[in-house]
């Protein structure tokens, strides 16, 4: 094989330090993601974070007064007395919440992050059964407990109502570690804990009652928002102008309408179907919601982490291309020349990055790749002796730029696409190299770059009489 697998490793040496620079460059889109999460965290902070609605549940606080018998030393009984703060919950029977969400953009420097405001209007009714406990037992004020995650979201005042009753809401409210509901009494100190609560003054404590209730909120929030199925019966409606919601959570809506103009979900959960009402009466960490994410429609720097990904094709391609070139018309390239056009490759992905920063991403692409193309295909020209190898080679990897671009934004059909052009790229590849003769051919790739020596002319001879003559 002579010179032709040194030569060939020394191509996979250049192609290893461009995959170097490659992974240089995905650590700068990887800062990039990092620093525009700080900036999704620092609007958080100053505005209100994703918010979950939990809620609203009834809640009737009361201490319960126990004795027990035990035998003392002396073998006479004795009564010892205790006294236990407790709460009895009871979960909605119907619940229904219509939301509208007006989305907005907040900007922090080059960052933009999607934030709501939620028109919400809560309504649901709670059948709160008699109560009967052992021993002494004296009832508090009962209420209804709900809970946001972030109260600063909440825009000015919400109008609750029970019965047709006004009440009041206030924040805080936490359910002691010792709850009962029709499941059993749980004890525990961990679990959900509502943070807003709006007392029933008029009810009869401990006896049988039923509730109508209604809510009116406006809430803010981060790009989430998710809703705890808490009823027997849940419907949940959410509506916006936002074009690209991602739903995610334990419950996908039933039905849904996603279009330019906005999107329509609605859930229909019931109890049988959820565990929110077990994980809040047993005091479990978590409960089970829906959610909806208000995500960018094209996340350059996603877009951009997948195109990185697609970089050792271009590299391969490239490279392939040029050794194959060798081979077939006997025209060495330096790997100096190699180097420099996998530099110019690998400082496409770095423009698209910083070019989607401050415009959309399909002309940061345009650009990047129009701009690379460009200096490639003049730098060719001279590499290769010839304008038109120089253009034959610019318009491969214009073709191949423009591959690449159909495959980031058909993240559905990207495998099937990527599987189809590897084995078209593989079928021209072994067509144009299917009468190579490879041994001879490095041969003469060797011979080609070795010039043969020159050929001494020999002086004509002159006979001896001329000689003798002159």
């Amino acid at each position: 094989m002579g010179r032709l697998v040194p030569k060939m490793f020394a191509v996979g040496f250049l192609t290893l330090i461009i995959l170097i620079a490659l992974g240089a460059v995905y650590g700068v889109i990887e800062s990039r993601q990092a620093y525009r999460d700080q900036a999704v965290h620092s609007i958080s902070a100053s505005y209100a974070g994703p918010q979950t609605i939990v809620g609203p549940i009834f809640v009737q606080p009361y201490s319960q007064l126990t004795q027990d018998v035990t035998v003392g030393n002396d073998g006479k009984p004795k009564v010892t007395s205790s006294t236990v703060e407790a709460s009895y919950i009871v979960f909605p029977q119907t619940l229904t919440l219509l939301g509208r969400m007006v989305p907005t953009q907040r900007y922090h420097g080059l960052y933009r992050v999607s934030v709501y405001e939620m028109q919400t209007k809560l309504t649901g009714e709670i059948e709160v059964p008699e109560l009967r406990f052992e021993g002494k037992v004296t009832y508090g004020t009962p209420y209804l407990a709900m809970s946001v995650s972030d109260v600063r979201g909440i825009v000015g005042r919400p109008a609750v109502a029970a019965n047709g009753q006004a009440l009041r809401i206030f924040q805080g409210g936490t359910l002691p570690s010792r709850v009962a509901s029709d499941s059993g009494t749980k004890q525990g100190s961990e679990g959900w804990q509502p943070n807003l609560q709006m007392p029933l003054p008029g009810a009869v404590r401990g006896a049988y009652a039923k509730y109508s209730f209604s809510l009116d909120m406006s809430l803010a929030g981060t790009q989430n928002l998710a809703v705890a199925p808490v009823a027997a019966t849940n419907h949940i409606e959410i509506n916006s102008t936002w074009p690209s919601p991602l739903f995610e959570g334990q419950f996908l809506p039933r039905d849904r309408e996603v279009s330019k103009s906005g999107f329509q979900a609605a859930w229909d959960v019931s109890s049988l179907a959820s565990a929110t009402q077990r994980q809040i009466a047993e005091r479990t960490d978590g409960v089970d919601t829906l959610s909806v994410d208000l995500i960018s429609p094209i996340d350059p720097y996603k877009l951009s982490d997948r195109a990185v990904k697609y970089g050792i094709l271009f590299i391969l391609l490239t490279f392939g291309g040029f050794f194959v070139f060798e081979i077939m018309k006997q025209l060495p390239i330096h790997p100096i020349q190699y180097l420099l056009v996998g530099f110019g490759l690998t400082i496409f992905f770095l423009l698209l990055i910083s070019l989607s920063e401050h415009i959309a991403f399909p002309a940061a692409y345009f650009l990047a790749s129009l701009a690379c193309i460009g200096l490639l295909t003049f730098y060719l020209t001279y590499v290769l002796h010839s304008l038109m190898r120089g253009l034959g080679f610019g318009s491969m990897l214009t073709l191949l730029y423009a591959t690449i671009y159909g495959l980031l934004i058909s993240e559905d059909n990207a495998l099937v696409l990527g599987s189809m052009m590897l084995f078209v790229i593989l079928a021209a590849v072994m067509f144009v190299t299917r009468k190579v003769d490879w041994y001879r051919g490095a041969a003469e790739l060797i011979s080609s770059r070795t010039p043969p020596p020159p050929v001494p002319v020999q002086p004509p001879s002159i006979p001896p009489a001329q000689r003798a003559e002159g």
